[in-house]
């Protein structure tokens, strides 16, 4: 079984005491117990007495994590300069307080494991009910144009019990949807929603940073242009849904009754249980069927 850590991923290793040690050692020690990337555990805080390290791998299976406090303590020990002695031990929130369950029995260990279950499907309940929703672009930012998008889709998904936070305007920029994007991650968001920024200009970067921030993304494309006319540098409009742990990314174009049929449609995937690629594939073929003959009357289309 895997765990998220949900946010809750700090190791602390007290009375322990270092004299000139090297610190990716030292975490390359912890990762080869937990069997994570060594590149995913930085040493972000060492005190006189105790260390902490910070897991970047937001998910952990559950053999390498339970009951494993002697062993990440005795590689520790093994690491030239670290002194430890009887007291030391370690210290975590969350999931990774399993790390701490040597001295319990089997039947100990396994009502904790329950107790573990139970509390991430409730935090998973709760974190897939809170949205963030991002329009994009200049002509939204300096107000060239009312955002009617945002309403919406905060319309639309309260009166499904969702929970919505508005988040400011995306620059027409991929570090700035990339930074976006990472922030609401980081913040807990179960989805989060961009509505603009799919298009085939050069100014559209939102597909771009979906693909950073979550390389796992599927897109579909609405619709198909010639590369090179007019103004599309990019060969079609697409729409894109990542996952990232448990939190899902969705990027809807920017016209709101391309976006109002997109809604509609994810929500019916979301009830349906259905992949990322066929969410995004059924939002791009709605989308693309309603739109079609507009299209077609204004670019150059590919079959």
């Amino acid at each position: 079984m895997a765990y998220n850590l949900l946010e809750k991923s700090e190791l602390w290793i007290h009375n322990i005491k270092l004299d000139y040690v090297n610190l990716n050692d030292l975490a390359n020690a912890v990762a080869d117990v937990i069997k994570v990337n060594p590149e995913k555990i930085l040493v972000v805080d060492v005190r006189d007495n105790h260390i902490t390290l910070d897991i970047l791998d937001k998910v952990v299976e559950e053999k390498n994590i339970v009951g494993k406090e002697k062993e990440i303590i005795d590689a520790v020990a093994r690491v030239p300069g670290v002194r430890i002695s009887e007291e030391t031990e370690i210290a975590s929130r969350g999931i990774l307080g399993m790390i701490n369950l040597t001295q319990l029995s089997q039947e100990e260990i396994e009502e904790s494991q329950n107790k573990v279950n139970t509390m991430v499907d409730d935090i998973l309940s709760k974190l897939s009910k809170r949205v963030l929703v991002h329009p994009t672009g200049f002509e939204v930012r300096d107000k060239m144009i009312e955002d009617t998008n945002t309403p919406y889709i905060k319309k639309v998904l309260e009166e499904k019990g969702y929970r919505v936070t508005v988040g400011e305007v995306i620059e027409d920029d991929l570090i700035d949807v990339i930074n976006r994007l990472e922030d609401g991650l980081n913040r807990g968001f179960g989805m989060i929603i961009t509505t603009g920024g799919v298009g085939a200009e050069d100014k559209d970067k939102t597909i771009e940073g979906f693909l950073r921030v979550a390389p796992n993304t599927k897109t579909s494309y609405i619709v198909k242009f010639q590369k090179g006319t007019g103004r599309h540098v990019k060969d079609g409009v697409k729409v894109a849904v990542g996952q990232v742990g448990p939190t899902k990314f969705v990027a809807l174009p920017g016209p709101n009754d391309e976006v109002q049929i997109g809604m509609q449609i994810l929500l019916e995937c979301i009830d349906a249980n259905c992949d990322n690629q066929e969410t995004a594939n059924k939002i791009a073929n709605a989308i693309g069927e309603k739109m079609l003959d507009q299209w077609e009357k204004h670019h150059q289309l590919v079959q």
